[in-house]
């Protein structure tokens, strides 16, 4: 089923060439065409994410399969939808995380991995929601088993995925302690529901965590920073902690005591959401749609929202996210 009005070819924000913000350009592709179980989405809006900067970068290749264009998340209107899709109708208002393609005018989707847009949020808000809630999903609960009476820790607590993690750990009961490097930052995670924020420029985030747990340490920490995080995030640890790794944005490879890991019986994991099976990301937006989006939906929880670019200046939000001085989420305005 297609709507009679999609135009052959389409604006898209492409990467010229490996390199910094200015390789971004905008350049004429065909408007792709829905196969089996996918949609296709006229975008209105698209999210900007740390991996699509590592792409643009040339350490973040997309996997097999997937648009070569950025943007993993998008809101907009069913426009396409292809064989064996059930759930949705053309004209139908979604957000969806997706492999690739989101800084377009038209993207594919598999329509398991599309959610409505929850009550009264407008596109931009909606399209700040998969990547992170997504991830944060999975990571925190899921992988870190997180529980209410837990505290976790969160590093970048001023970033999507940071301003996501308090709130979500917030409303299911946890107690939230985050790092982040300014005190305006620091302020927000509080604001946001945070216990406790370290400004990790002026205080050692261990000692802080240890103070405000009465020395017990953190039952789960998010981490996306990894080098020296790594030992200090072993230290900060309670007994039977849990860690997960979601990004090295201080690099892969460090010094570790290990004996912190056996002795305090910790587990260290982590996880890359975006070459993960259809399916199984079905999976997590089926358990955010029973148990978050009616968080959503009531304001009891929103996506903070940093800045918004018009996509043809998607360098611009690459260089924003790039300064680190943003507070939340960048989108990109598509309509």
């Amino acid at each position: 089923m297609t709507s009679n009005d999609i135009p052959e070819k389409m604006m898209a924000v492409a990467i010229i060439e490996h390199g910094g913000p200015m390789v971004l350009k905008p350049e004429e592709r065909p408007v792709p065409k829905p196969g089996n179980g996918e949609i296709l989405i006229q975008v209105k809006a698209a999210g900007v994410n740390r991996p699509d900067v590592a792409q643009r970068k040339g350490t973040y290749p997309p996997p097999p399969g997937a648009s070569d264009l950025p943007g993993l998340e998008v809101s907009g209107i069913v426009a396409a939808i292809g064989e064996g899709v059930e759930r949705w109708r053309i004209g139908d208002e979604v957000t969806a995380l997706t492999p690739g393609g989101g800084y377009a005018e038209y993207c594919l989707v598999h329509g398991t991995n599309a959610l409505p847009i929850p009550h009264g949020f407008t596109f931009t808000e909606a399209a700040a929601l998969p990547e992170t809630f997504f991830t944060v999903w999975h990571n925190v609960f899921e992988r870190g088993g997180l529980q209410s009476g837990e505290t976790l820790l969160v590093h970048g607590g001023s970033s999507g995925i940071g301003t996501t993690a308090i709130q979500l750990a917030s409303q299911f009961g946890a107690t939230v302690i985050a790092t982040a490097g300014s005190a305006e930052k620091c302020e927000a995670c509080i604001r946001l529901g945070a216990a406790r924020a370290v400004n990790y420029r002026e205080e050692d985030f261990v000692l802080a965590v240890k103070e405000a747990t009465e020395g017990r340490g953190a039952d789960v920490i998010l981490d996306m920073v990894g080098g020296g995080y790594v030992d200090r995030n072993y230290a900060a640890a309670a007994m039977d902690g849990r860690i997960v790794q979601i990004a090295f944005l201080s690099g892969s490879k460090t010094e570790v005591d290990f004996s912190k890991l056996m002795v305090k019986r910790l587990t260290h994991t982590g996880s890359t959401l975006r070459p993960r099976s259809v399916e199984f990301k079905a999976h997590i937006a089926a358990e955010l749609e029973a148990k978050v989006w009616p968080l959503l939906a009531a304001r009891k929880i929103a996506p903070v929202m940093d800045t918004i670019f018009p996509l043809r200046e998607a360098w611009r939000a690459h260089e924003r996210m790039e300064e680190s001085s943003h507070i939340g989420k960048i989108v990109l305005d598509v309509a």
